[in-house]
């Protein structure tokens, strides 16, 4: 078994077992599409944006994807620091 297939290889990874359409799912909820379009420009979030049309581009996009985990990780410690 490769380290990456064991779920215990990645203890400090915030992002382990979280999937993609959660992830954008959470964001649409709490920034919206519009905000999410000018905070991430990409035209699946700015031209008739949906759930699934996002979700094939992020897929097939690293770079887009990885501005969709950072801006996760980052509205998750904006919600934290509201409830404090």
């Amino acid at each position: 078994m490769s380290e990456n297939a064991n779920p215990e290889s990645q203890p400090n990874n915030p992002l382990h077992g979280i999937r993609l359409d959660h992830i954008l799912q959470h964001l649409v909820e709490f920034y919206g599409w519009k905000e999410l379009g000018e905070r991430i420009t990409i035209r699946c979030f700015t031209h008739n944006p949906s759930i699934n049309s996002s979700l094939k581009f992020l897929r097939q996009t690293p770079w887009a994807r990885e501005r969709v985990e950072g801006l996760y990780l980052k509205s998750l410690r904006d919600a934290k620091k509201g409830l404090e």
